[in-house]
């Protein structure tokens, strides 16, 4: 049976219909993810079509429409004799079955175009998964025991630190010349990384300015790959980086350009070394005419790196499905850099402690390696501003952060993730204006970095930068692959700072931490706001019992995090409202 509602047409389910918020941040979810694999104007067809259901038009969804308002065709369209319409849905139909089989497994609002129609329809998506029966811990029993549809991305989680935990400690005792002092050198200066090669670009039209353009690609690709430290990229075989069968994941990057007219058209393809198999392909269209050469060439190059080279990324992803079932002994440590990824994903307070004991192992074997010391240090801080580990004090936390961080950075001052934990020390240490300096400095060097990017985005907003901090939260979520729980809940942040309580509400309900206890408080003050009494003493009491005297000391809390007193004291508001006795200055 279907229900009309608002002149959208919605299939009912066993559970509540999805509401418009709800149905619009899910179209934005698909739109800007990278597994809805559809050109733009496919994009801009699924929004409108959407756009105009929810809005109470569903009448006016036609071919003639859509191919005038989405295609920009002129009023003598006709549906008969013009199929793009219909092949562009077919396209779109196949592209959201893919997006549900991958990275919409487990969401919430199902978003179909029947075949025959262009009438969206919205369902809630069937799983067992409910408030009364939360997501079972990833260490709660054996592998076996998880549910397949988790995303790889988690099962890597698992998978090392099952192996790391029982490893790492034991090679850092077997290994010739190994030591276990912070400041000691040791035979192993860093561990294996998987390992890029970005051969010469081919130039498929063999002209002057064709050859330019592939030379200068080719270089941006390599320039902008080799700010992420967690591979290493190479342009040749050299001495240092032979092929080698077994050696671990490692990857060749192909690319091929072509001109035609003023359309250039960049093809990428991601090979497996071991056996040539194409691990991801896409292309990249631009414009000549709007763009100049050296921008087009940064542009495409910046989305390369960003797609490929990212936590999260394609080369992250393969490395998931690689390691599910087996770690090498001599890539636990670069595993256990993983399991810090996979941790973001619920930031869940079970897993944080599995995956800093790894991190604490993989630093104590590869003392040079700076990755490891930067996401250590991050899970100091997450002691602190998630109230983790509750019988160890906020300074402890904070001085092993500090400590962390610094070594990090002495090891390697351009590891964004390294000034990014720095970044982080030094905000929750007060010093509010030299973290954003930290900041500043690390996405200059690395822009493509989602993770970091986020990240100095919410230290900007908080800092009352909203408008662009808030701008940058955004920018992540779309662009990052991966779990963006986190950032999710930071915009509902910035939401809730503009005074959007409805919009705030959608942003934490998408976020969906639900282990984690500030997570909680964010959605306390929005429910609030709201007015919704029943839901926000729930949240009271889960605070109450799982993290006992945390709202007693609330206003401090909310002082770590908010910087100008006129932001805290409308985020105090919304506590007040929801029930939470927070005393005066």
């Amino acid at each position: 049976m279907v229900i009309a509602g608002h002149g959208s047409v919605r299939v009912e389910p066993k559970t509540a219909l999805p509401t418009d918020a709800e149905i619009l941040a899910q179209l934005d979810r698909i739109r800007f993810s990278a597994e809805f694999d559809a050109p733009d104007r496919a994009r801009k067809f699924l929004a409108y079509v959407v756009e105009e259901a929810v809005a109470g038009r569903a009448d006016r969804i036609k071919a003639y429409s859509i191919a005038t308002e989405v295609f920009g065709r002129d009023a003598s369209f006709d549906a008969q004799t013009d199929p793009a319409v219909r092949i562009e849905a077919g396209r779109i139909r196949r592209a959201l079955e893919r997006y549900y089989l991958v990275a919409g497994r487990d969401d919430s609002i199902v978003i179909k175009i029947p075949k025959g129609a262009y009438v969206p329809t919205f369902e809630r998506h069937a799983k067992a998964e409910t408030e009364a029966s939360p997501r079972p811990s990833a260490f709660a029993g054996p592998i076996a025991s998880i549910e397949p549809s988790w995303q790889p991305w988690i099962w890597v989680g698992i998978a090392a630190i099952a192996f790391a935990l029982g490893g790492l400690a034991a090679n850092a005792l077997l290994q010739p010349g190994a030591t276990t002092g912070s400041g000691s050198n040791t035979a192993r200066v860093r561990p294996n990384i998987p390992t890029l090669v970005v051969l010469p670009f081919e130039d498929l039209s063999a002209t002057p300015q064709s050859a330019m353009i592939t030379r200068g690609l080719a270089d941006e690709v390599v320039d902008k790959i080799a700010r992420f430290k967690e591979i290493v990229v190479v342009t040749r075989e050299t001495p240092d980086h032979p092929r080698q069968e077994n050696d671990g994941p490692a990857y060749a990057l192909e690319g091929r350009v072509r001109l035609d007219g003023e359309r250039l058209r960049l093809g990428i393809r991601l090979m497996k070394r071991s056996d040539a198999s194409v691990v991801w392909a896409n292309n990249y269209d631009e414009s000549l005419e709007t763009h100049k050469i050296i921008d087009l060439q940064e542009k495409a190059a910046a989305a390369v790196a960003t797609a490929v080279a990212q936590p999260y990324g394609v080369v992250f992803q393969a490395n998931a499905t690689q390691f599910t079932q087996f770690v090498p002994d001599d890539w636990k440590a670069y595993a256990c850099t993983l399991a810090y990824y996979g941790y973001r994903s619920d930031l869940n307070p079970q897993t944080h402690a599995s995956v800093q004991k790894c991190l604490e192992q993989a630093t104590r074997e590869f003392p040079n390696y700076a990755t490891a010391w930067a996401l250590l240090s991050m899970t100091y801080i997450d002691e602190l501003r998630f109230r983790y580990r509750l019988d160890r004090s906020s300074p402890v936390s904070l001085e092993r952060a500090i400590e962390a961080a610094v070594r990090a950075v002495e090891l390697d001052p351009q590891d964004v993730r390294a000034l990014q934990a720095q970044m982080l020390t030094l905000y929750f240490r007060g010093e509010f204006d030299a973290a954003l300096a930290v900041g500043a400095r690390a996405f200059a060097i690395n822009p493509n970095d989602t993770e970091l990017a986020g990240e100095y985005g919410f230290r900007l907003a908080l800092s009352g930068q909203w408008p662009v901090g808030c701008a940058n939260l955004s920018q992540t979520v779309t662009r990052n692959p991966g779990p963006v729980g986190y950032f999710e809940a930071a915009l509902a942040v910035c939401s809730y700072i503009k005074g959007d309580y409805a919009g705030a509400e959608r942003w934490a309900r998408l976020a969906d931490l639900r282990a984690n206890p500030i997570y909680r408080v964010i959605l306390l003050a929005i429910l609030g706001k709201l007015g919704k009494t029943d839901q926000a003493h729930e949240e009271r009491t889960w605070l109450e019992t799982n993290v006992p005297g945390f709202l007693e000391n609330i206003r401090q809390e909310v002082a770590l995090r908010i910087r100008r007193p006129e932001d805290q004291q409308h985020f105090i508001e919304g506590l007040r409202e929801a029930g939470v006795s927070v005393p005066s200055n």
